[in-house]
């Protein structure tokens, strides 16, 4: 069967409130199987440049044209890229392979709905520079960066992580954690940065309180962070652009100096994950997956580093079903913040047969959730049961893209038992169709405390104290 044109096949374990769930790497591996099969499948390459002058390649395999199913091509093409957009990063994406694809792709990114808020946000808010599909026989060479991230446990310092719907903060000494606190917010309807500024700064200070002096600040955020700037946030989505450039754009670098410019540095809030992941379990190649109010995704490379990727998984998709549930951001389908967040809790109560107030915050519907499946209630427990196969399909899915053997699962949605029955659910899947990954790919979940503290006290790991004050 096809979905948008793109070849596809059924899961052998299907998400048990999404029958229709088309998996991405299936739909993915499907079409690069049948061009394999003729005798003259058609290579196609993609680089993408970010505005350091890296290039991230990636190559696929496509349909000839005179194929049966050849329309399969651009959807898959067209999806692919978009993975990469958000999981590499990039304000330009050169193309080498057919001339009329490379139109189409031009034309998705110039006309469309989609492609336009992502030709957006790649270029004008993350990059700053004019998004661009070039077609081209040769692709420039690749070339990335990595740095080492965090791991600095002396002194004294303060974590923090900004969510959705809660902040948390830690005060640490020397790497052991003396205070941790979380406090519900609603920062994404908030229209005033002030407001955000006063927030977060309270809950320095609450942590400031429980340390001889403080030395350091990390934090950890969801959103895109470039050298500490904002670049672009769900958190702030309330705050008119005008006030978000002035004013949200270099808030953390104000933070800096109203500490009197101590080491301060924030990390995106999936990097800080796959961070707090390698240092727990004492490895790298490590990918990192929180499900929060919305998802985050943060990557450890085999050599423990970071690279400039942006790792924005929740916007990467997942599913190719055509009726697949749309993000209310982007207006995408398919993407992985449906399936991975609260949102996703939410939108799976009416299948599950769970009745609750529409107007009911999400946070509220996903407590509801946990307290049912505390309550032994079956209808919960397949709400899990879906995420879980979600998952599974989506891990085998990222191995196309990263390279890891180690998944980190944390997030307020994985509280509880049902953190347990998401987990077993994705081994399910490697079990049944990936049997070569369910051997390699190890899962980790945090106990109740890391879950809810454990990505602060990573955060407060991130600066570095060569230079740190003289106290004695």
């Amino acid at each position: 069967m096809t979905n948008n044109g793109l070849l596809s096949c059924p899961p052998r374990v299907v998400p048990i409130l999404d029958r229709n769930f088309r998996p991405a790497v299936l739909a993915n591996r499907a079409l690069i199987e049948a061009a394999r099969a003729t005798t003259n499948p058609v290579k196609a390459q993609l680089s993408l440049e970010q505005a350091d002058g890296s290039n991230f390649h990636h190559s696929t395999e496509l349909l000839p044209a005179n194929h049966p199913e050849a329309k399969a091509n651009f959807f898959h093409l067209e999806r692919l890229v978009k993975f990469l957009l958000w999981s590499r990063g990039g304000h330009r994406v050169y193309f080498s392979g057919p001339k009329e694809l490379g139109e189409q792709l031009q034309k998705h990114y110039r006309e469309t709905l989609t492609g336009k808020f992502d030709a957006n946000i790649m270029g004008d808010r993350i990059y700053e520079r004019k998004f661009e599909i070039i077609m081209t026989d040769k692709i420039p060479p690749a070339q990335s960066n990595t740095a080492p991230l965090g791991r600095h446990l002396d002194g004294c310092r303060i974590g923090f992580d900004l969510g959705g719907s809660d902040r948390k903060v830690a005060a640490v000494i020397d790497g052991r954690c003396v205070f941790s606190e979380e406090a519900v917010w609603n920062p994404v309807p908030q229209s005033d940065p002030q407001w955000h500024f006063d927030q977060i700064m309270g809950s320095l200070k609450l942590a400031a309180l429980h340390l001889p002096r403080v030395d350091a600040i990390g934090g950890s955020s969801a959103g895109v962070i470039v050298n500490n700037q904002v670049k672009v946030a769900s958190l702030f989505r309330g705050v008119p652009l005008e006030l978000f450039n002035s004013r949200v754009k270099g808030l953390f670098l104000e933070m800096k100096k109203a500490w009197g410019n101590i080491p301060l540095e924030i990390a995106n809030d999936g990097e800080v994950t796959a961070l707090a992941g390698s240092m727990s379990i004492g490895t790298n190649g490590v990918l990192g997956v929180a499900l929060g109010t919305s998802m985050a995704g943060g990557y450890v490379n085999p050599e423990g580093n970071i690279t400039t990727w942006l790792n924005e998984l929740a916007f990467a998709p997942i599913d190719c079903n055509p009726k697949a549930p749309v993000d209310e951001w982007s207006g995408d389908s398919g993407c992985g913040v449906q399936y991975f967040s609260q949102q996703c809790v939410g939108r799976l109560l009416v299948p599950a047969g769970i009745e609750a107030d529409a107007d009911l915050p999400l946070p509220e519907k996903l407590k509801h959730v946990q307290s049912l499946m505390l309550a032994g209630d079956e209808r919960a427990e397949n709400i899990y049961r879906t995420i879980g196969t979600y998952l599974g399909y989506a891990i085998a899915h990222y191995t196309d893209f990263y390279e890891f053997n180690h998944v980190l699962i944390l997030g307020r949605v994985t509280s509880g038992p049902g953190g347990d029955v998401i987990l077993a659910g994705a081994k399910e899947v490697l079990e049944v169709e990936f049997s070569e990954l369910f051997q390699r790919i190890v899962f980790h979940i945090p106990d109740e405390k890391d879950k809810r503290h454990g990505q602060a006290i990573a955060a407060a790991s991130l600066p570095s104290l060569e230079n740190k004050p003289n106290h004695s």
